[in-house]
Parts: C-alpha cells; structure tokens; sequence
C-alpha cells in the first residue's frame, strides 16, 4: 500500500510539468495544422496564425500575482 501512495505522490508532483508540456504540444499542433493560437504578449490578446503574423485581439490589464492556495473573490 505504501508502494502504491508514493507512485501516487510522485505522479501528483509532475502534473504541473506534464500539464505544461500537453499545452506546449496542443499550441505547436494547432499551428501545425494551419489553425491559429490566442496567447498573451504585452498586456494584449495575440491571435498567432502557422505563417508566424500576429494580431492584436484585445488589451487587458496587468496580471494579478497569486500564491499557491489563495482565495479570490470576484466583486
């Protein structure tokens, strides 16, 4: 049983790392499949197309920092 919780352990541990990877895979994948991408850059929206150009969506405030377990509630 101990085996077993310290596999467990260990997998919860790396799911931040595979969760990043599965991102950057699907991101390169869509390109890859000639549809377009949204990501942030500059406080902007950007929707990134396969030939590399750029379009700004949409400008957006600053991030918000957050700690590991903190509550937010919106107003």
């Amino acid at each position: 049983m101990e085996n077993n919780e310290k596999c467990l352990q260990f997998l919860e541990e790396h799911i931040p790392d595979l969760a990043a990877v599965a991102f950057k895979q699907a991101y390169w994948q869509a390109l890859a499949e000639g549809s377009s991408v949204l990501e942030v850059e500059n406080g902007a929206i950007v929707e990134v197309f396969p030939d590399g150009s750029r379009k700004v969506i949409k400008q957006i405030g600053p991030a918000i920092p957050a700690e590991v377990g903190q509550k937010r509630i919106s107003a």
